[in-house]
């Protein structure tokens, strides 16, 4: 069921509201799903992730009162590293509290004001408050998972490979339990680039400059590597989408050659577009290997 179809109402004040009055607005959503059949979801917008706050730096949380030491979700949208927006979730977060997950959207900076280190370090920030305040949003801080579509796939796989962040944060990629990737075609910029019209690269060079320096250091192949940590992954892509087709499979394989489990899924009848908006749609293909995958690092 779409959120769009969901009935949403204001919250002025409840007991629960009371306990956590760090959240700056509170919504309760009654949904329904198959695995909960009517439940109360609760969507607490705009919460500040860093110290002092600012505007381009917050998160919404996705939760109910029945979640308890679930595990998290941290979703980081797409938009170019330029633009976009936490709220455009679609059908995910009923569908991720339908499988007994809390679902958080992360806001960052974008390109011209920051780099993609930068950016980088915001989704990293955002990832330190979900685990420090996973108890009070209903999750369970030692299952915290990440994932992204387009430049937020960038940003979701570069942090789960590329220590560096993490630790900034007092983290590390150990406390990554997966990552889902969908649908980018820059997991290596160089070889990216050097396979595109140059119109297209006028587009990259913005956001990776023309530092080849540069380009691998924010290439997430380029950090993978044996014994680090770096979690497992399921990497979406489209199926008809050359370049993210073979990145995503490069990937996939420099990953597996270090001992990382990994896996890619493309994604049939898919444009880059529709793979991220239909994804928590109940007959959609990719969604449900996105939850199987889940489902199979969770086994003890």
């Amino acid at each position: 069921m779409s959120i769009d179809a969901l009935q949403i109402r204001n919250v002025a004040r409840s007991r629960r509201v009371m306990r956590l009055l760090f959240l700056p607005a509170v919504f309760f959503v009654t949904a329904w799903s198959s695995r909960l059949p009517a439940t109360e979801l609760e969507i607490r917008r705009n919460i500040a992730y860093t110290e002092p706050a600012d505007t381009s730096r917050r998160l919404d949380v996705y939760t109910t009162a029945e979640a308890e030491n679930w595990p998290i979700m941290v979703w980081i949208h797409g938009g170019g590293w330029k633009q976009g927006d936490k709220a455009g979730v679609q059908s995910k977060p009923v569908a991720f509290i339908g499988h007994k997950f809390v679902f958080v959207s992360i806001n960052y900076r974008f390109i011209p004001d920051v780099t993609v280190q930068e950016m980088t370090s915001d989704v990293a920030k955002a990832i330190r408050w979900v685990h420090d305040h996973a108890a009070e949003i209903g999750g369970d801080p030692d299952k915290l998972y990440i994932a992204g579509h387009s430049a937020g796939a960038h940003l979701a796989a570069l942090v789960a490979v590329d220590e560096s962040y993490l630790k900034a944060e007092g983290l590390s990629l150990a406390d990554v339990k997966g990552c889902v990737p969908v649908d980018t075609a820059v997991y290596d910029i160089a070889t990216q680039l050097k396979g595109i019209p140059a119109v297209r690269v006028r587009t990259y060079n913005p956001v990776f400059g023309d530092d080849p320096t540069i380009q691998k250091k924010l290439s997430p192949i380029t950090h993978v590597a044996k014994g680090k940590g770096i979690p497992p992954f399921l990497i979406l892509h489209v199926a008809d989408r050359p370049d993210s087709t073979a990145q995503s499979k490069a990937f996939a394989e420099a990953l597996k050659q270090a001992g990382v489990t990994a896996s890619t899924f493309a994604a049939e009848g898919k444009n880059h577009g529709s793979i991220n908006v239909d994804l928590g749609k109940s007959d959609d293909k990719p969604t449900a290997a996105l939850f199987e995958f889940l489902k199979s690092t969770q086994v003890e």
